[in-house]
């Protein structure tokens, strides 16, 4: 799907965000700007903090987006719908009902129907990256750039979640990014569970620990 992850780079570039430029897209094929990559100091983490500050700055007019991706054979529903809890329920969650044990998948659905509690229902419908961690930013001297989305609208707090899925960022990251909402922590495991999720389809039942963890959190 190298096309639709060129228009997703293009539009991060409208929205002012840090991208490689897009040489070529074409059937098979994406043609990126070289970058010369160097480990991440403080100055690139507080860079990339505040390059997410920029992408959230771009706002749709509801949650998804035009087009469906994939994490390889993992489908990505971007359907569009009107409030952010049930984007976040049809689109992104109970895809995985068929793929998780049975407890486990009435587990998920009792979440599903108890996100308009606990989700907000019209959060400002920000762009996404979608898919961000350390392995999906470039860190090239004091800046950072940003690879390998997979796009859509919908709450920033979803790509501040995957980034501390596996691991904690520096506190610069965080001072570059500014204050988060209130209530943020609660919300966190919640949006985890997608990547979660998909790491289980995609690398199986070693992640069925960190689903459930998750689910703890959550409240289900």
């Amino acid at each position: 799907m190298v096309e639709r992850e060129a228009r997703m780079l293009r539009a991060m570039c409208m929205a002012g965000a840090p991208v490689p430029e897009v040489l070529h897209a074409g059937p098979n094929l994406i043609l990126l700007e070289y970058l010369d990559e160097t480990p991440p100091g403080p100055e690139s983490w507080r860079a990339l903090g505040a390059a997410l500050a920029l992408l959230h700055g771009s706002e749709g007019e509801s949650y998804g987006w035009a087009e469906d991706y994939a994490f390889g054979p993992v489908e990505i529903r971007n359907g569009f719908k009107d409030t952010w809890p049930a984007f976040w329920a049809e689109n992104r969650l109970r895809p995985f009902l068929g793929a998780v044990p049975e407890e486990t998948a009435a587990r998920l659905d009792a979440l599903c129907e108890r996100l308009p509690e606990l989700l907000p229902e019209r959060p400002r419908p920000v762009l996404l990256h979608g898919d961000i961690w350390t392995g999906n930013a470039l860190f090239s001297g004091d800046d950072a750039y940003f690879i390998d989305p997979a796009c859509y609208y919908g709450d920033g707090e979803v790509d501040l979640a995957m980034l501390h899925l596996f691991g904690q960022p520096p506190a610069e990251a965080m001072n570059g990014y500014g204050p988060q909402r209130d209530g943020h922590e609660c919300r966190r495991p919640i949006y985890q569970l997608f990547p979660a999720l998909v790491h289980l389809r995609l690398f199986g039942a070693g992640y069925h620990g960190l689903v459930s963890r998750l689910l703890d959190r959550a409240g289900a």
